[in-house]
């Protein structure tokens, strides 16, 4: 596929600085390779890696944002100016305070598109900031010149505490309130972090060790973004106050450990799933944020085609059968499935659910944890779901021949049974499920619909603009040579990724009666796709041009999602 290098370059700057000759194509993979294995920003990568000098890369990043580049080795800063930024927030966003003049603080950045860090420094000092470009390198040694970080870290929690309110929560029915160890500066940096990630929107909070530094990073619109770098010295305070917070055993560090957090930000409650992972330089937390405030369940609204809608809501309007979702972790998955069983959540019906773990409670559906160390798996629940007299039952993931077994018959025995595979589409689910060893009759007369799903990026609509792409690069991917296409230019309400938010793809399978004798001819998958698409079915890809088509996302999201099953 002759797709373009603007194209398949996922990073925007790297884009343009391939475009500008910058770096080579070789420059940028021995960076990326540095910044896989040592962490921090591209840009401090590609210095690293020799590909670019730090002056040389800031001159770059001015002509790109359009602000004025400084040499901090030639500026001297006066130390009531440095004193209006605590040394923490300095660091943690890599800025330098340089002057101020009435309303307006001037701050050196090395990445003046975050503009998180702006919001912050402007709550913290009430002035008006306007950023300038500073190579990373350079800045890095200018906070190390201007700040004695003896007392950064209580400087920062003093300067943030006002604007955090966590509440810890240990007891299921009841949030107690912040305790005296709330004055400890490691659990206000903890705190802040947390605060942080919600107030950005995040998913996932990487806690990660390294030899020598250890860092933060959220996962924002399903991309990981560096966040900061919390003081080396407090890499095991940090990680036993996130294993205390999670009842976690906090002497044992030779074996992964899961747990949940309960934290209430203002008025919003919020919960955390936990994992640790022991690693060679000492244990890596990742924290699943569960915002119910942020959970979209309105199936109409989720961007499904017409047809392909019409299509979901007669197979969960059926009095039994089963539908499954399919995809990676984090497409989606659960939450279609909570959507659908929304709509069916009615005091007529009975709807009981088997989950691992349980990410969000729904008033009236009865929701089991799935406890395998008890005994208590998928299948062990299901059973017990079958004397429960229930109307429509949700397994969490179809993991193995006797959880498929079981939730087969019951959809053949007069329930409706909702759950989820991992597979790359939906035509690959038939032969997974008889793979896994259940009879092809079984699959072909229980199963009503299989739906695939990934999400995509939305172009952030405040930057959106009409990007020229060379018209046999558009072919290539299969859109017509003249179509419209559009890309985010970068703002600030973006963080300068011309992202914001994200949208599902969606490839709806019903099972007609053709695709039935197909399953008991055991046909393959590509027949079965065929006969799908044949019969109407848009597949994955598909459904992404017609996205890319009407502006929603770009080419680069649709081929980073599709490419494997195209």
């Amino acid at each position: 596929m002759n797709v373009s290098k603007s194209l398949v370059v996922k990073d925007k700057i790297a884009g343009r600085l391939l475009e500008a000759n910058l770096i080579s194509q070789d420059d940028l993979n021995k960076a990326l390779d540095l910044q896989k294995k040592d962490g921090g920003s591209l840009g401090l990568s590609l210095v690293r890696a020799g590909a670019i000098s730090d002056g040389a890369y800031a001159e770059f990043l001015g002509k790109v944002y359009n602000l004025p580049v400084v040499n901090l080795e030639r500026l001297e800063v006066l130390p009531e100016v440095v004193n209006l930024i605590p040394a923490e927030v300095a660091t943690k966003f890599q800025v330098l305070p340089l002057r101020r003049e009435g309303r307006v603080l001037t701050i050196a950045m090395a990445n003046p598109s975050n503009i998180f860090a702006i919001d912050d420094i402007k709550f913290i000092t009430g002035l008006d900031v306007q950023p300038v470009v500073c190579g990373e390198v350079s800045i890095k040694k200018a906070i190390d010149a201007n700040y004695d970080s003896a007392d950064s870290l209580a400087a920062i929690m003093q300067g943030l505490e006002d604007d955090i309110e966590i509440v810890e929560d240990q007891d299921e029915d009841d949030i107690a309130g912040v305790d005296s160890s709330q004055n400890a500066p490691v659990v206000k940096l903890v705190n802040m972090l947390l605060a942080e990630a919600v107030k950005m929107g995040a998913s996932d909070v990487h806690v990660e060790p390294y030899e020598k530094h250890m860092r933060v990073r959220y996962r924002v619109d399903g991309v990981l973004v560096p966040m900061m770098e919390p003081p080396f010295k407090m890499k095991n305070a940090i990680i036993s106050r996130l294993k205390i917070m999670a009842e976690l055993d906090i002497a044992e560090r030779r074996i992964p450990q899961d747990g949940r957090i309960k934290i209430k930000i203002g008025e919003k409650k919020i919960d955390l799933r936990v994992s640790t992972l022991p690693t060679i330089f000492g244990e890596k937390v990742v924290m699943r944020i569960l915002d119910k405030g942020n959970l979209n369940i309105d199936l109409t609204a989720f961007g499904m085609e017409a047809k392909a809608i019409q299509e979901v809501l007669k197979a969960i309007a059926a009095p039994y059968g089963m539908v499954l979702v399919t995809g990676p972790t984090g497409s989606g998955k659960t939450t279609t499935l909570y959507s659908c069983l929304s709509r069916l959540n009615t005091p007529e019906l009975n709807i009981m659910t088997a989950e691992d773990p349980v990410e969000y409670n729904i008033d009236g559906i009865n929701q089991v944890q799935v406890r395998d160390e008890v005994g208590l798996t998928f299948a062990a629940a299901l059973k017990a779901f079958l004397r429960q007299d229930p109307n429509v039952v949700m397994v969490g993931e179809v993991r193995d021949l006797e959880t498929g077994s079981i939730a087969t018959k019951a959809a053949l025995t007069g329930h409706l049974v909702l759950s989820t595979l991992h597979t790359n589409d939906a035509p690959s689910t038939i032969n997974r499920m008889i793979d896994m060893g259940i009879e092809p009759f079984l699959v072909a007369s229980s199963t009503n619909i299989i739906m695939a799903q990934r999400l995509v990026r939305r172009i952030c609509k405040n930057c959106k603009a009409e990007f020229k792409v060379p018209p046999e690069s558009l072919v290539d991917v299969g859109l017509r040579p003249d179509t419209v296409v559009y890309k985010g230019k970068g703002c600030d309400n973006c963080g300068g990724n011309g992202y914001a938010g994200r949208q599902g793809l969606y490839e709806v399978m019903p099972i007609t009666a053709e695709i039935r004798e197909m399953i008991l001819d055991r046909a393959s998958t590509t027949e079965i796709r065929q006969k799908a698409v044949e019969q109407g079915m848009l597949t994955l890809r598909q459904d992404g041009l017609i996205k890319i088509q009407r502006g929603i996302t770009t080419v680069e999201e649709v081929l980073r999602e599709t490419s494997a099953i195209d």
